[in-house]
């Protein structure tokens, strides 16, 4: 009986608990799949692991580095900037050549005017080169136009090397430029009229000479600037204006500024990655409620321009519409606005960018004659400042109104949008440093010119 009694009694007890684990299993499998879609969603969570995973097991490009107080630091901080390290931690270019294929579509190239030397010049080539640029145009002067210089631009594949030769201004001064009455005012007069006038020359034959190369695209970029091709699949510049309507001339990048955080930066574009956007990509009531906190006692929301670049198609009866822009003395030009993707301009980046400005204009520095050099009030500021005071005075001064030293109000204008982070640049660059692309380009160039010099001497 007892046995019977111990039977009987434990099958209600067994089925129990089988409906109970039943019950369970129906009431947690949804909630456990819910909160795995949610992690899923979650920004943090599985994409953090992943990313450990990533970096405990395939070091991928970028993520060697190491971010601290808006600056990249690697290992091999230490190496120049045109220096090679022990490691190739780049492995889509292990090899310092880019491939330069003609097939590439489309075929985007980028026209310049520059004085830089290597130290800029290069990393801005190579970042270029990364995100989709096969060709470009270099007008080079001052620096970029001496034989050390020049001599290694030209064995990189795809640029070409424009020398302001007597020839050139010749050709230059039949431009029908010249009879462009909204260009009239800046002719004949100094300093950054000159460069815009030279610009505009210089982007009149640059458009020529990508039409005679089957050039897709075209901009005119400053070596201080670095496309930002945000809003891509993969950081592409080709991406971007490949998926761009047929119907569309041209594309107008807003520009975001460099907001540097220390007077000492050396490379901008590798320890630079705070940037103050543009009031295109703000919403209205954010840029005016914050504007003077934004603006730091500086005559305008940015230290310099704020109209952005775009890129145009190249076609017939394309021409030249001031720095910044595109035109067509033939039809309407239709232009877009991208949402996302923009110029970053590294202005006054450099404490020495004071007294380069000063050193490339003869100017006097007072208020009236400013005014016939430069276009933009915080020029004309930084250049009576440059002529005038003592370096200390000058540091001060540029540590008032050019770094970023109040840590609340950046977090205050980060977290309002007006400020952000953008380390994509600074990580490709030093990548590529890493990779000793920039070493590799000025030996092969120094090697080559020694070949020359001994065959030369031996015929």
């Amino acid at each position: 009986m007892a046995d019977l009694f111990s039977s009987s009694s434990s099958k209600p007890t067994s089925s129990s608990s089988s409906s109970s684990r039943l019950f369970l299993l129906i009431t947690f499998l949804p909630l456990s799949l819910a909160c795995f879609a949610f992690l899923l969603q979650w920004r943090g969570g599985i994409n953090d692991s992943v990313t450990q995973w990533f970096e405990d097991n395939y070091k991928l490009p970028g993520m060697s580095t190491v971010v601290e107080k808006g600056t990249l630091r690697t290992d091999s901080s230490c190496v120049s900037l045109l220096g090679q390290s022990r490691t190739q931690s780049f492995p889509y270019l292990r090899h310092w050549k880019l491939p330069h294929k003609p097939d590439l579509k489309p075929k985007i190239c980028i026209t310049t005017s520059t004085s830089a030397g290597l130290e800029q010049t290069l990393p801005w080539i190579f970042f270029h080169k990364v995100i989709g640029v096969s060709t470009f145009y270099l007008f080079v002067e001052g620096t970029a136009a001496s034989p050390n210089v020049s001599r290694v631009l030209e064995t990189i594949p795809g640029v070409n090397v424009i020398y302001r030769t007597k020839e050139l201004e010749e050709e230059q001064a039949k431009s029908r430029i010249w009879n462009e009455t909204w260009l009239a005012k800046f002719f004949y007069k100094p300093c950054n009229n000159e460069l815009f006038v030279k610009q505009n020359l210089n982007m009149e034959m640059g458009i020529t000479m990508a039409r005679d190369a089957g050039m897709d695209w075209i901009l005119h970029l400053d070596t201080d600037e670095l496309v930002h091709p945000s809003g891509t699949r993969e950081y592409s510049l080709r991406n971007l204006l490949r998926d761009v309507p047929a119907e569309v001339d041209e594309v107008i990048f807003a520009n975001y500024e460099s907001s540097v955080e220390r007077a000492d930066i050396k490379e901008p574009f590798s320890e630079v990655s705070m940037f103050k956007k543009n009031f295109a990509h703000l919403p209205k009531d954010v840029y005016f409620g914050n504007y003077k906190e934004a603006t730091r006692g500086n005559p305008n929301y940015f230290l310099t321009y704020a109209n952005g670049k775009s890129a145009a198609r190249i076609q017939d009866h394309l021409r030249p519409n001031g720095a910044h822009r595109w035109n067509n003395y033939m039809k309407y030009q239709n232009a877009m606005e991208l949402p996302e993707a923009a110029i970053l301009h590294y202005t006054y980046s450099r404490f020495s960018d004071l007294t380069s400005r000063r050193d490339r204009c003869g100017c006097k520095p007072t208020k009236e004659d400013v005014k016939r050099c430069f276009m933009l009030d915080f020029d004309r500021a930084a250049f009576i400042i440059a002529s005038t005071s003592t370096s200390e005075e000058m540091l001060q001064w540029y540590r008032e109104r050019v770094v970023w030293t109040d840590e609340s109000l950046i977090l205050k204008l980060l977290r309002k949008g007006i400020l952000t982070r953008i380390y994509a640049p600074m990580v490709i660059i030093q990548e590529l440093k890493e990779a000793g692309v920039f070493s590799s380009v000025v030996t092969s160039a120094h090697m080559s010119l020694t070949r020359d010099s001994n065959n030369s001497s031996t015929s």
